[in-house]
């Protein structure tokens, strides 16, 4: 569990640090739906948990399917649900080397990085600030391949260019720099709790920057690594899910195979241990994912009050370099915020596991 790279460190200034958790009742798209009524009464206790984590796990690829996530992963997870092969294409999907697996592999792919930096650009940098910048990045989303390549590679660094030249001939519109906003930017540097951002703030503050690398960090830069990490985050926990959910799939079938195998066992006291061990092995494997997220609660919790009490400063402040950080703030305190509910969920979902296959390894110990 990669937790501390989420959590805002405690030595963080008080503007950073965020005072409580910041509640929300909105779920994100990859939370997961209760278990059904129908599946809860099945009469037998083993079949009705199979049942239950196999409608789970659908209702998992539907959340991936409707979320923020890339789109090729996205169309990926709807291509397994509309299997006529139903669970088994289910499994199959999540499973190592399946098509969640296969399709991450599609996201290093040269174009796919290409066209998410365009996206991305066009998300983070104002037509106000940036225009040239924004306005080529818009021009390659509507371009090809070779269009977007292009601007990656060179496009977006020249039309960078012609926007600083542009402010720096605005004599009347020519925003200041003070020590206080690059010490600011030092302590982002140091302790903001996104790895992008710190990335971010120490770019702006490289040997060689200037008062117009400061300018850009507020008014795009910062916004920029606040995107990436928030995009981290959320591929991190689909990761990390997506195998969790593949294994518990495996292990509840071995379980409830093995309990089966108690009824009519030559030696029934070895058959007894081998299921409880099965269930066991089920319980063990749940306690841990409810464990892993209910830290990326945490994380998420902490990242939203940031983001949170970020809006907040930039809202009351009257320096003009703190207005380009309002709105993304803004917005991705709520996207946090969302991501602490579904952590919340999901922590519930695994718990529910938990708790039913401990009762498993009582009952099958007779």
């Amino acid at each position: 569990m990669i937790r501390q790279r989420w959590v805002a460190r405690a030595t963080m200034v008080a503007l950073l640090a965020g005072g409580g958790v910041l509640a929300s009742g909105v779920a994100p798209a990859w939370a997961d739906a209760p278990v059904s009524v129908a599946v809860e009464q099945q009469a037998d206790p083993a079949a009705a948990l199979k049942a239950a984590a196999a409608q789970s796990a659908r209702d998992y690829v539907h959340s991936i399917a409707t979320s923020k996530l890339p789109a090729e992963l996205r169309v990926s997870a709807w291509n397994a649900l509309r299997s006529s092969r139903g669970d088994e294409a289910i499994a199959e999907w999540m499973a190592p080397g399946g098509g969640y697996a296969y399709t991450k592999q599609r996201l290093k792919d040269s174009r796919s990085q290409n066209r998410s930096f365009c996206e991305r650009v066009v998300a983070t940098h104002t037509a106000e600030f940036s225009p040239a910048v924004r306005a080529a990045a818009q021009k390659a989303l509507k371009g090809s391949d070779a269009d977007r390549a292009a601007f990656v590679k060179s496009g977006y660094a020249e039309a960078q260019k012609r926007d600083r030249a542009t402010r720096e001939a605005d004599v009347q519109h020519k925003l200041e720099v003070a020590a206080g906003d690059r010490e600011f930017v030092g302590t982002l540097a140091e302790h903001a709790p996104g790895e992008q951002v710190r990335v971010a703030a120490r770019w702006a503050l490289r040997a060689g920057a200037t008062d117009a690398d400061i300018a850009e960090f507020y008014h795009y830069g910062w916004a920029t690594g606040g995107s990436l990490d928030l995009e981290a985050f959320r591929l991190y926990v689909s990761d990390a899910e997506t195998a969790r959910r593949a294994g518990l799939t495996q292990l509840i079938a071995k379980a409830a195979a093995a309990e089966e195998a108690v009824r009519g066992a030559a030696d029934a006291a070895k058959a007894r241990a081998e299921a409880e061990a099965a269930w066991k092995a089920v319980s063990e494997h749940a306690g841990s994912a409810q464990q892993a997220w209910q830290a990326e609660q945490e994380a998420a919790a902490a990242q939203a009050e940031n983001w949170r009490n970020i809006a907040k400063a930039a809202k009351e402040s009257a320096n003009g370099l703190w207005q380009g950080i309002t709105d993304p703030a803004q917005a991705n305190g709520t996207s946090w915020a969302e991501e602490q509910a579904g952590a919340a969920v999901s922590a519930g979902f695994w718990k529910d596991m938990f708790e039913r296959a401990r009762e498993a390894e009582n009952r099958v110990k007779g």
